[in-house]
């Protein structure tokens, strides 16, 4: 049978004081909500996501899934009650889009525990090293260990006894579609704040004589994220599992706690990464190719074998050959750098395209932008481009060809041409000396002057 996830994604943000909706915030460069649909992509048919109103970002962020309006902000049962209409057949599991690092391999167990037939809703729980203020999962009596649950008690009403318990509850509930808009459309809201509680659901299947079974899984994929130390928190946990799976992999990340990735950073095998090393979305490093201390990436791909670093910047767009080098403080953005090329020092390369074997220079500068639009550099194979030239683009520079240090490049250079574009040196023999005598006399003047 079919199963949907809804998710639950109206939330304002309002605890992390910030006028972003809190699926919005990201963990690695990737909105929560982003990760939580990952992780449903991989196990359910259909999602739908439950947002607020006026909240386009999000529904834009949710396509090409469903999304549907909680127009009136009344709890969490409410807001899953108006996806109703999409349950469809099959089992339904309810989530929020502030837990956004569930894996789906516990997706799948509680899918799979929904299935059993032994109960009638599957639940999510954890055991955090500090249960605070989470609502405990309390065992049918003389169980101690539960695989069931008699009902969830929340911290403010739990009893000593009760809060000694250390088994919590994530939330996240999955139950046959027919059961779960039953029981769902039984939530009341007679509490403190009106509104209409998840949570109650669990009270309802035990009144209908349904066992209600506990999955457990890690704190770390289950935490929530209402402030803005608890998404620090998370970004934390996160990395080290994105660190553990990149060295999983066969890179070496040799100072791992400094290294930060990217969800969807990509390091294959025999990569090596020094220390300091950032990467934002959308980077690919190839086999072999190391990145050196203190360097950051975000949108480039690096060729097998190439050296980035140290103190390198890999903006979007650019690619690095095979066997490139790039060296210290030297950017690139929306750069080829070709098979072989180098360019080690004190540069800056964006709109170019730079030919196999080609070397460039100490402080050569691609002048790209002209003040209303951009514009490209062609450097073909094997050229030498000497220090502090700087080259104006649109221009193309030969295969094969010099171009002198300190020039500035205007128009094109040939094949196997050699350019010049500086000023002429003139040296005045003396002129030094007679200019020293001038500005001393200069100052005892002016110290005469009263």
């Amino acid at each position: 049978m079919p199963a949907t996830a809804i998710i639950l994604a109206a939330g304002l943000g309002t605890r992390m004081k910030s006028r972003l909706p809190k699926a919005l915030h990201k963990i690695a460069g990737r909105p929560m909500l982003r990760h939580l649909i990952a992780s449903c992509e991989a196990v359910f048919d259909r999602i739908v996501v439950v947002l607020g109103p006026d909240m386009g970002a999000v529904a834009a962020l949710a396509a090409p899934h469903q999304v549907v309006v909680q127009h009136d902000r009344l709890g969490t049962a409410h807001a899953a009650l108006q996806a109703e209409a999409l349950f469809g057949e099959g089992e339904v599991a309810v989530l929020y889009a502030d837990n956004p690092l569930i894996t789906p391999a516990t997706l799948r167990r509680l899918l799979a525990r929904a299935r059993q037939g032994d109960a009638g809703l599957a639940l999510l729980a954890m055991r955090p090293a500090d249960p605070a203020r989470y609502g405990r999962v309390i065992a049918p009596a003389g169980e101690s260990e539960p695989g069931f649950v008699e009902r969830i008690v929340e911290w403010a009403e739990a009893s000593e006894a009760e809060r000694r318990v250390t088994l919590c509850n994530a939330g996240v509930l999955c139950a046959e579609a027919g059961r779960m808009r039953a029981w769902l459309r039984g939530v009341g809201n007679a509490n403190a704040k009106g509104e209409y509680y998840l949570t109650d659901v669990v009270a309802l299947a035990r009144a209908d004589r349904f066992r209600v079974a506990a999955v457990e899984a890690p704190y770390e994929e289950l935490r929530g994220i209402n402030s803005r130390g608890e998404l620090a928190q998370a970004e934390a946990a996160f990395q080290t599992r994105l660190r553990d799976a990149a060295m999983a992999g066969g890179a070496t990340l040799v100072a791992p706690e400094t290294v930060f990735l990217s969800a969807d950073t990509i390091l294959e095998p025999d990569v090596i990464v020094e220390p300091n090393v950032v990467f934002g979305p959308g980077v690919v490093v190839a086999e072999g190719a190391e990145i050196r201390a203190f360097s950051h990436l975000e949108g480039a791909h690096v060729g097998p074998r190439a050296v980035v670093g140290p103190y390198a910047r890999l903006r979007p767009g650019t690619e690095i050959g095979e066997g490139a080098h790039v060296g210290n403080f030297v950017e690139l953005k929306a750069t080829r750098l070709g098979a072989g090329a180098k360019a080690n020092h004190l540069s800056y390369l964006g709109d170019a395209e730079i030919g196999a074997a080609s070397n460039i220079g100490a402080g050569t500068i691609t002048c790209n932008y002209d003040g209303a639009a951009k514009h490209r550099t062609t450097i073909g194979a094997r050229v030498f481009v000497g220090s502090d030239a700087v080259l104006v683009a649109p221009v193309s520079v030969g295969d094969g060809a010099f171009v002198a240090a300190g020039s500035v490049i205007t128009r094109d250079v040939a094949t196997d041409a050699m350019a010049f574009a500086r000023a002429r040196q003139i040296e005045k023999p003396g002129r030094a000396a007679t200019f020293r005598a001038a500005r001393a006399k200069a100052k005892e003047t002016a110290k005469d002057k009263p």
